[in-house]
């Protein structure tokens, strides 16, 4: 009987480990990417700064798209507000739209595979700092903001929702 209880659980944790249900968002996703100019914590912190100030302000804008090429339109038309919004932290940034590389990102048990991606990108000075990038549309950074604490089953569940509502 002792020597069960430890194979069972080799059994269920393997079980659990590939029985994961793989979450694939769309090519025609929109990410959003801040750089930061290094890894100093004054860097960071700006990094974060100007992160939070732009998700506040594209959240809402997002919120009128429903379509990828809807919330394509809504970032060209705002990149004059986007830029002047990052001028407030620093002047030495760069604002770009367009595809860009991104490296992989595991969240929640969602992975976000590396690749070029349609993206609006801030880079913050010489941009060799840590970044921090969530998918804009649909609109999964706010999801992630709320989802902070929740478990990575809860999480899963309202990505698929979420993308079953724009790509479906």
């Amino acid at each position: 009987m002792k020597k069960i209880i430890p194979i069972l659980f080799v059994v269920f944790l393997i079980y659990g480990i590939t029985n994961k249900e793989e979450i694939i968002i769309p090519e025609y996703a929109i990410r959003f990417r801040v750089i930061a100019n290094s890894n100093s914590i004054e860097d960071q912190t700006m990094k974060i700064k100007v992160k939070n100030e732009l998700e506040k302000e594209l959240n809402m804008l997002m919120q009128k798209a429903k379509t990828s090429e809807e919330a394509k339109k809504i970032i060209k038309e705002n990149i004059p507000f986007i830029r002047n919004t990052v001028d407030k932290f620093t002047k030495d940034n760069k604002v770009s739209f367009g595809k860009n590389p991104f490296p992989e990102k595991e969240y929640h048990g969602v992975t976000y595979p590396s690749g070029d991606y349609e993206s609006l990108v801030v880079t913050l000075g010489s941009g060799v700092g840590k970044n921090w990038w969530c998918v804009m549309f649909p609109p999964l950074c706010l999801l992630e903001a709320k989802e902070e604490n929740k478990e990575d089953v809860n999480y899963s569940f309202y990505v698929k929702e979420i993308l079953n509502k724009y790509f479906s």
